[in-house]
């Protein structure tokens, strides 16, 4: 019989994304754990009771409406009467509103002595709908916050969105969270070990940190969407673009916040072998520059630089499709007919943003409607992110403590979740820390041993700074 704290679940998501059918799985699966459910239902009456199925598990209701500061008495309140049960529980389950923000729970678990010694936030799971979930992320502070809070989500209800949506999908969602793990589900169905007891929150194994989460690799380094006439229209690559005019500058704003990779660090994929007489491009026609023709386009370019090349010389066909096309420049330039055959956007993938690359019709330059960079730090354009650091040394103890304060006291309304195992100079066992906000909890685990001594960091919230966070860790090494 175990008698270490009980494990607990903090169970979250968007309204609609499917917790109640989790939460009936749970409690109707015969798993053979004794589990108490804590409900927080938004609103005066609380009917979720009636969704869940009658169950030989306990089923407690919080109705102070939101999840938020008074959420903390009533919480403690009821665990404190959990405690006192006679036969132990093998774990408990919260589920807050939908619209609630996970934070609060989770800090009960840090602040309070009596909860700390009996409980463990062992994790918390984040339902999301494949389907609906990206009008959230652009208008719902919260839906933004429970992913980035999460430690897994459940990315739910994958029969209603596409194969390319759901990529796309999975890409935006690690882009704010890159540590969490995903599972794809319909109806919630997957074996339970994944939700429960899997120590997402528990510092022993909050150490599973994958170096490798740093950012998504993309083979192209920028796309463009340009409104194109159907006929032939004209690819110009290189000085040639810039010959003809000074207001059809550069497309790529090399000057702009966070474009911060060096371009020499070979991460491009194995077309690219640093030719700079070559430039590998892909064009597809696209319906609109919505999230989801986007993140289609992105799973199709993606595939189609995986795949075979055609190479062409200058004055060749460039022709739109899912299909790689080298284009041969002479020293850097190039100019190569571009046959539309449908008029519409298209969509102009390059794989090295060394060159300026412009498409003329009639002589004019088309200007682009919508584009982007594709780098580690080019995704800004979610206000929440994840900021990976992986450095080898050992640190100073005291210059860590001193950062970390300080960055808890100016920036811990922005940190929603950081983690990390850490090598502090002067002892053999490795410093694993969780926060959340302005919380935090660091603790000595296991001995290094063979294992090389790095730390491994990651830190998500709003208004991260790659660069400066960087740079302050690296100050802090002995």
């Amino acid at each position: 019989m175990s008698t270490g704290p009980i494990p607990v679940t903090v169970l979250t998501g968007f309204l609609g994304a499917g917790k109640t059918t989790l939460l009936n799985r749970i409690l109707t699966e015969q798993h053979g754990r004794k589990i108490a459910v804590i409900e927080n239902e938004f609103g005066e009456v609380g009917v979720d009771n009636q969704l869940v199925i009658q169950s030989d598990e306990e089923l407690f209701e919080m109705n102070n409406g939101c999840i938020c500061c008074t959420v903390r008495g009533d919480l403690i309140r009821i665990l404190g009467r959990l405690m006192k049960r006679k036969d132990r529980l093998d774990a408990i389950l919260i589920e807050t509103t939908g619209l609630a923000n996970p934070a609060p729970v989770a800090q009960t678990f840090f602040t309070d002595d009596e909860m700390r010694s009996n409980f463990r936030l062992d994790a918390i799971v984040t339902v999301v709908d494949a389907k609906h979930v990206l009008q959230h992320l652009d208008s719902d502070d919260e839906a933004m916050k429970q992913i980035a809070f999460a430690d897994v989500i459940l990315l739910n209800k994958t029969d209603l969105a596409s194969p390319a949506a759901l990529g796309g999908l999975e890409e935006r969602i690690k882009r704010i969270n890159a540590v969490a793990k995903i599972h794809r589900t319909q109806n919630c169905d997957l074996p339970l070990e994944r939700v429960l007891n899997v120590g997402g929150f528990n510092l022993g194994r909050a150490t599973e940190l994958d170096p490798k989460f740093l950012e998504p690799e993309y083979p192209f380094e920028w796309a463009g969407a340009y409104p194109l006439a159907a006929g032939t229209q004209e690819l110009v690559i290189g000085h040639l673009a810039e010959l003809h005019g000074p207001d059809h500058e550069h497309e790529h704003d090399h000057g702009h916040e966070g474009h911060d990779h060096e371009h020499g660090h070979d991460h491009h994929h194995h077309h690219h072998h640093g030719n700079e007489n070559e430039l590998d491009v892909v064009v597809l026609p696209i319906k609109s520059t919505d999230a989801p023709a986007i993140a289609s386009a992105l799973e199709t370019a993606v595939r189609a630089f995986a795949d075979w090349e055609t190479r062409l010389k200058v004055g060749d066909a460039v022709v739109p499709g899912a299909t790689l096309q080298r284009l041969l420049l002479n020293d850097g330039d190039g100019k190569f007919p571009l046959t539309v055959k449908e008029a519409g956007l298209h969509l102009v993938f390059e794989s090295c943003g060394h060159d300026p690359l412009h498409v003329r019709a009639g002589g004019e330059t088309v200007k682009p409607v919508w584009q982007r960079d594709f780098h580690a730090a080019h995704t800004h354009n979610d206000a929440v992110t994840s900021v990976g650091i992986s450095i080898p040394g050992d640190l100073d103890g005291k210059r860590l403590n001193d950062w970390i304060s300080e960055l808890l006291r100016v920036k811990g309304g922005d940190l929603y979740r950081m983690k990390g195992v850490l090598s502090v100079k002067g002892t053999n066992k490795r410093l694993v820390f969780q926060g959340v906000h302005m919380l935090f909890d660091a603790k000595f685990d296991r001995e290094w041993g063979a294992d090389p001594r790095t730390n491994t960091l990651v830190f998500i919230g709003r208004k991260l700074d790659r660069n400066a966070l960087t740079e302050a860790f690296k100050s802090c090494l002995a």
